[in-house]
C-alpha cells in the first residue's frame, strides 16, 4: 500500500501537534507546581528573616543597654 508524501506529512504533523499539546500541558502543570512551592517557601523564609532581625535587634539593644532604664552617659536612640 502506497502512502503519498503529503498524506504522510499530514499524519506526522497531527502526531507532533498532539504530543506538543500534551507536553505544553505537562510543562504548564510543572510550572504551576514550582510557583506554588516557591510561594510557600518565600512565606517561611520571610518568617525566618523577621525572627533573625528581632533577635539581632534585641541582642544589640541589650549590649548597648538601651532596654534598661536611664543610665548616666547613655543615650536612647
Amino acid at each position: 500500500m502506497k502512502i503519498g508524501i503529503s498524506k504522510f506529512q499530514t499524519v506526522v504533523k497531527k502526531i507532533a501537534l498532539a504530543d506538543c499539546g500534551q507536553s505544553m500541558t505537562e510543562y504548564a502543570l510543572m510550572c504551576a507546581l514550582v510557583a506554588f512551592g516557591a510561594t510557600a517557601g518565600y512565606h517561611n523564609l520571610a518568617k525566618e528573616v523577621a525572627n533573625a532581625f528581632d533577635t539581632i535587634s534585641s541582642d544589640l539593644a541589650t549590649s548597648l543597654n538601651l532596654g534598661s532604664g536611664d543610665h548616666p552617659g547613655h543615650h536612647h536612640f
